[in-house]
């Protein structure tokens, strides 16, 4: 009997040990892990840019007042404009958007026939544009490929005169004029998120303002109808202000 209660003595006072250790043992509080933030595209924007642009003119005389075959020019300028749009991210790889854009195309263009004697000249004058184009891009992180498509607008007047100013000519002279009207575009670009909401691009764009036809009077009394086309290459860098900060970091605890 003595044994047994001397065993259980012992018993006791390793339990009681045991409970003091783990009560003595301070947790260990495990940091927050923090998840690098993805950058959201999603959200309006606005911007400008500045670039050059390759114009052509093409003029081809319809009724055959003097001019032999086609004829035409091609200018470059600067241009500029402004930017509105709206991108929207379907996956964390490619969004789909609206862009709209207004901008000047400089650098009137004068086109003369290269035959001997004919003063018949075409003219494309500067012009105010306009884009509206749907936009989609793959993504990664902070850059953005995209391509863009849709409608030009404007694109400057063209003009045919004959004043008979080079000699020698024939009797009559005419003069008549039409403006642009509706063409389309298409392009595509790079743009990258450089700091917080602010982007920059660099832009490629084919711009057809469509053909016309110029009905010119003559000193007869007649109309003489010349066919014109009016096209330009637009290469644009531009800044753009994203009003989304996108979402902020992810924290995780374990």
């Amino acid at each position: 009997m003595k044994k047994f209660l001397l065993a259980g003595a012992a018993l006791a006072a390793l339990a009681s040990g045991a409970q003091a250790a783990d009560l003595g043992v301070r947790r260990v509080e495990v940091p927050a892990a923090i998840v690098s933030p993805v950058f959201s595209w999603t959200g309006f924007y606005v911007g400008g840019y500045l670039g050059v642009s390759s114009r052509q003119g093409r003029f081809n005389d319809i009724d055959g007042y003097n001019t032999p075959g086609p004829w035409g020019v091609n200018k470059t300028n600067f241009l500029g404009g402004l930017t509105l749009g709206y991108n929207y991210q379907i996956t964390p790889n490619f969004l789909v958007g609206v862009e709209g854009e207004v901008g000047y195309l400089g650098g009137s263009r004068r086109a003369d026939p290269t035959s001997p004697g004919l003063d018949t000249v075409g003219k494309i004058n500067d012009a105010v544009y306009g884009l509206i184009t749907a936009r989609a891009g793959f993504t990664v992180d902070r850059t953005l490929f995209y391509v863009k498509g849709g409608l030009a607008l404007g694109g400057g007047s063209a003009r045919v005169t004959d004043t008979c100013s080079v000699a020698p000519c024939g009797p009559l002279t005419l003069s008549g004029s039409r403006s642009s009207n509706v063409g389309w575009t298409i392009g595509g670009g790079i743009e990258y998120a450089a700091y917080q909401n602010w982007t920059v691009k660099a832009e490629y764009n084919y711009v057809s303002f469509g053909n016309q036809t110029v009905n010119a009077l003559g000193s007869d009394g007649f109309n003489y109808r010349f066919r014109t086309q009016n096209n330009a290459h637009l290469f644009k860098i531009g800044v753009n202000y994203l009003f989304s900060t996108g979402p902020g970091a992810v924290v995780a605890r374990y």
